[in-house]
């Protein structure tokens, strides 16, 4: 060709092409532009950080009290008021954020890995072992809650965190199965994964190479969103007075010494009242950008 011009799309090097992207980079982009992910992955990142670390933001002892200013209203250095005991409400509000975490933490990990386990061998090998894994999981699934932690935690005299983590386990990971199961029928029919089984993989293989890292986005959704439902489930035990017991601190224990002083000393209640709602809210938002983001039917 004569002249100065070019033929259009001549003498420029083409870009590279751009570089496909999966579903775990699509949900992390997604997540990053969601207010609500940002906002409530902040909130539970401070209280994490308060749960390991308390002492970031008081130096007082939960258990220390004087009965001299038991019930007293707010007052310099104590902003929210004292208990019946005359312990510092604010100081015990921070230290009760540790069993609330560390409960729904563990249970929430418990339940999801042993629903995973269960649910994924049952939707992988079916026959005998699905029929079995879904008639053990109707029965779990037909205890009511509250009254199962009523009967199995009123038998145990520990105070701590373990017993509510295994009562919770127990009747939690049936859903996560359910999930789990449904998860591994749809992605074994596909056919990256009779391939792998046609080329001589193994069953452990196939489960965890192919199976599992295209199967547990579900089980992340519903396990996020659990876990908040967890730490409510923690403290209505407290509560009720089965869960954890002095002198452990909790927000569940000190909202049920708080219940009766309620129109006497509403401090009492308000504070760690407020801290539950808002720890409950954080998770439960984070479940639901969550799911928004790793499932295509939203996208």
């Amino acid at each position: 060709r004569r002249g100065g011009g070019r033929a259009p799309g001549r003498g420029r090097a083409a870009g590279p092409a751009a570089a496909p992207r999966g579903l775990w980079s699509d949900a992390w982009r997604d997540l990053r532009r969601n207010p609500v992910f940002v906002a409530s992955a902040l909130i539970i990142l401070f209280l994490v950080l308060i749960a390991v670390w308390p002492q970031l933001i008081t130096d007082g002892n939960p258990y220390r009290g004087d009965l001299a200013k038991a019930q007293d209203g707010p007052a310099p250095g104590h902003p929210f008021g004292y208990d019946l005991q005359g312990r510092d409400v604010y100081t015990r509000t921070v230290y009760g954020a540790r069993a609330s975490i560390t409960v729904g933490i563990c249970a929430t990990a418990g339940a999801a890995l042993l629903g995973s386990v269960l649910g994924g061998l049952a939707g992988y090998y079916g026959g005998w072992w699905d029929a079995l894994l879904s008639r053990i999981a109707d029965v779990f699934f037909g205890i009511p809650i509250l009254l199962g932690g009523l009967v199995f935690l009123s038998v145990v005299t520990s105070g701590s965190v373990w017993p509510v983590v295994g009562f919770i386990v127990l009747l939690g990971w049936p859903q996560i199965s359910r999930i789990a199961r449904g998860a591994v029928l749809t992605a074994k029919r596909h056919d990256y994964v009779q391939a792998a089984r046609a080329l001589g993989a193994s069953d452990a293989r196939t489960l965890l190479r192919h199976i599992a890292p295209n199967a547990v986005a579900p089980v992340i959704v519903v396990a996020t969103i659990a876990l908040g439902t967890y730490i409510a489930l923690e403290a209505t035990l407290s509560f009720l007075g089965v869960g954890l017991k002095p002198p452990t601190v909790s927000w569940g224990i000190d909202i049920s010494s708080a219940s009766t002083q309620i129109r006497n000393a509403p401090h009492m209640l308000l504070w760690p009242a407020g801290a539950l709602s808002v720890t409950v809210l954080a998770f439960i938002m984070l479940g639901d950008a969550v799911r928004d983001a790793l499932d295509p039917k939203l996208r």
